[in-house]
C-alpha cells in the first residue's frame, strides 16, 4: 500500500446546488473535509481483505513448503541413509531434477501476488492521490505552527504545546498512536520539496531518530530508510546554513552506504566550507518560519486559536447578558431562543441549541453528497486556496421541508428577511484535516465581488450554526475584537458585517481556527442588504 493511502487513513483516525456528486468526489481533495477521509476507510477495508485472501494462499504454500522441507531435511539428518537403495537414489535423483525446480518456479506465489495485485488496480481510482498526502502533510505542518505543537510529541501520538520549558497537554487521546520514521520522512519530504527547511527539519530529524531505532528490520510498506532521511536532513541543514550538522549526517551516511559518490563529494565539499570558515563550527543559522500568505495578523490570529483572547466574563461588563429570546415574535413565543451577548463592537450574539441534533444531522446528510473543495473569491474569480480548506455545498430551501422551518426561526430571531434573493442559499462546510479558513471578511471589500452578481448588494449579516462538536481545536476568531468563541454544538453564532452606512464593519475580521482533533460542520446563512431597508434602517453615522 502506498504511503499516500495509509497516511490518509492513519490521519483518519484522529444545495442541493449545481454540479454532481461524483464531481465532488474529485481525487486530490480528500483531505479537504473529514467525510471525504472517512470515506477513505472503506477502499482500505476492501484492500484489507485482498490481502487477508493473499496472506492466507501465502500461508498454505509456506506450510507446503516447510512440509517439503522438513521431508528433505529428515532424509539428510540420518547419516545412515542408504543411497544404495535403489528407490532413495531414485527419489534422491527425482528431487534434484524435477522436485527442486517445481517448487522455486512454483506458479502458486507469482498467482497469490497478482491477485493482490489485480485487486489493488481495481481499488486504485477510490484511493486518496498524492495531492492528498502533500495536503494532509501541510495540515499536521499547520497545526505544529498555529498550536506550537512538539513534534516528537505528534510522533508519538501525544498533542503538547511546548512553550520554553511549560508543556501543555491540548488533547489527549483514549488510544495513543504513534508514527513511524516513514511517516515523519514523508511530512518532512513534503516540506523540504517545497524549500521549507522550518518544518522540513524537525521532521526528518524525527525520521532519523525513529530509523536508527529500527534500522535492520524491513517494514514492506516503507517507502523510505534511514539512508533517504540523513541525505534529506543533510541537504536541509547546509540549505539552513549549518554546515557542520550538513558534514556530521552526511558522514553517518557514508558509514551505512561508504561506496555513494555524491555523498562522498558532499562530505569533502561541507569540510572545505568549514575550513574557510571556523565559525561557522559552531554558529548556527536561525530559521525563519515561513509565512504564506504574508498574514499581517497571524500573531494575534494564532494567539486567539490557542486561548478564548479577551472575551470577559458577564459580570465584568454588564452589557453582555444571557437571555430568552424572542424577538417579539409569536413564532418564538412558546419556544424562545437562549441568547448569549458576547460582544457588544462588533455586535456578536450565540443562540445556543438553536437546531436539535437530528436537524443538524439531516443538514449534514443533505450536503455530503454535494460537498465539493471550498474556493475564495478573487476579484471575479472563484479560486482554491491553502488559506482555506475545507469542502462546502448550498443547499436550496426547497430540497427539504427542515430548511424552510429553519429559515423561519432565522427571519423570526434576526428579523431580517431571508428569502432569495434577500439572503443566500444555506451554505454547508466541512472542514478537512487541519481545516481552516485564515482571517477574512464575509462581506465583499471589492465592487467587482461574485456577491453583487445577486443584485442585492452586500453581505449585512451572517448567522453561523455549529453542526458538530469538536475534541479540540476548531475555534472561530475575531481578530480585531480580540476573542474567539469555540466550536459549540448545534449553536448559532450571529453578527452584523456592516454598519448602517453600508460601510464594511473591519472589526468583524475573523477566521476558522484550525481544527485540531474532530470533525467540524457548519452551515452560514449570509443575508444581504436588499429586503432590510426597513428591518434594519440605514444611518449616516459611520459608528451605528
Amino acid at each position: 500500500m502506498g504511503p499516500g493511502t495509509r497516511l490518509a487513513a492513519l490521519l483518519a483516525v484522529l444545495a442541493l446546488g449545481t454540479g454532481d456528486p461524483e464531481r465532488a468526489a474529485a481525487r486530490g481533495d480528500t483531505f479537504s473535509a473529514l467525510t471525504s477521509v472517512a470515506r477513505a476507510l472503506t477502499p482500505e477495508r476492501r484492500l484489507l481483505g485482498l490481502l487477508r485472501r493473499y496472506l492466507r494462499g501465502e500461508e498454505a504454500r509456506l506450510r507446503d513448503l516447510t512440509r517439503f522441507y522438513d521431508k528433505v531435511l529428515s532424509l539428510h539428518e540420518d547419516s545412515t541413509t542408504p543411497v544404495a537403495n535403489p528407490l532413495l537414489a531414485f527419489t534422491l535423483i527425482k528431487r534434484l531434477q524435477s522436485d527442486w525446480r517445481n517448487v522455486v518456479h512454483s506458479l502458486e506465489a507469482s498467482e497469490n501476488i497478482r491477485a493482490l495485485k489485480d485487486g489493488y488496480e481495481k481499488v486504485e481510482q477510490d484511493l486518496p492521490a498524492f495531492e492528498d498526502l502533500e495536503g494532509a502533510a501541510r495540515a499536521l505542518m499547520r497545526l505544529q505552527d498555529v498550536y506550537m505543537l512538539n513534534v516528537k510529541g505528534l510522533a508519538r501520538g501525544v498533542f503538547q504545546r511546548v512553550t520554553g520549558s511549560a508543556i501543555t497537554d491540548l488533547y489527549s487521546p483514549k488510544r495513543l498512536f504513534s508514527l513511524t520514521g516513514d511517516d515523519c520522512f514523508q511530512v518532512g519530504k513534503v516540506a523540504y520539496d517545497m524549500g521549507d527547511y522550518y518544518h522540513a527539519i524537525p521532521w526528518l530529524e524525527e525520521a532519523v531518530s525513529l530509523f536508527r531505532g529500527s534500522y535492520g528490520e524491513w517494514k514492506t510498506e516503507d517507502e523510505a530508510s534511514l539512508e533517504d532521511a540523513l541525505d534529506h536532513l543533510a541537504f536541509a541543514y547546509f540549505q539552513a546554513g549549518n554546515i557542520s550538522c550538513a558534514l556530521s549526517l552526511s558522514r553517518e551516511f557514508l558509514l551505512y552506504s561508504p561506496d555513494n559518490k555524491r555523498m562522498a563529494r558532499n562530505v569533502l565539499k561541507y569540510e572545505r566550507l568549514l575550513a574557510e570558515s571556523p565559525n561557522q563550527v559552531v554558529s548556527e543559522a536561525v530559521i525563519q518560519r515561513p509565512n504564506t500568505p504574508h498574514l499581517q495578523t497571524r500573531d494575534t490570529y494564532e494567539g486567539l486559536c490557542q486561548t478564548l483572547g479577551s472575551q470577559p466574563t458577564l459580570y465584568q461588563i454588564p452589557s453582555l447578558y444571557c437571555s430568552y429570546e424572542t424577538n417579539s415574535n409569536a413564532y418564538l413565543l412558546l419556544q424562545p431562543i437562549r441568547k448569549e451577548v458576547i460582544h457588544l463592537e462588533p455586535y456578536i450574539a450565540l443562540y445556543h441549541d438553536f437546531v436539535s441534533d437530528s436537524e443538524a444531522q439531516k443538514i449534514r446528510e443533505l450536503a455530503e453528497p454535494w460537498l465539493q473543495r471550498s474556493v475564495v473569491a478573487s476579484g471575479e474569480k472563484q479560486l482554491q486556496v491553502e488559506y482555506r480548506i475545507s469542502k462546502s455545498a448550498w443547499l436550496k430551501d426547497t430540497v427539504d421541508p427542515m430548511l424552510v422551518t429553519l429559515n423561519h426561526r432565522i427571519a423570526a430571531l434576526t428579523g431580517l428577511d431571508v428569502r432569495p434573493p434577500y439572503a443566500e442559499y444555506l451554505q454547508v462546510v466541512n472542514y478537512g484535516i487541519g481545516g481552516h479558513y485564515e482571517p477574512h471578511f464575509d462581506h465583499a471589500t471589492s465592487p467587482s465581488s461574485p456577491l453583487y452578481r445577486m443584485k442585492s448588494g452586500n453581505r449585512v449579516a451572517t448567522f453561523m450554526i455549529y453542526l458538530s462538536s469538536v475534541e479540540a481545536g476548531g475555534a472561530t476568531a475575531f481578530i480585531y475584537a480580540n476573542l474567539s468563541v469555540p466550536v459549540v454544538r448545534n449553536a448559532a453564532l450571529f453578527w452584523w458585517n456592516l454598519h448602517r452606512s453600508g460601510e464594511g464593519d473591519s472589526d468583524t475580521l475573523h477566521a476558522g481556527c484550525p481544527v485540531l482533533v474532530g470533525d467540524k460542520w457548519v452551515a452560514n446563512k449570509w443575508i444581504h442588504e436588499y429586503g432590510q431597508e426597513f428591518r434594519r434602517p440605514c444611518s449616516s453615522s459611520p459608528e451605528d
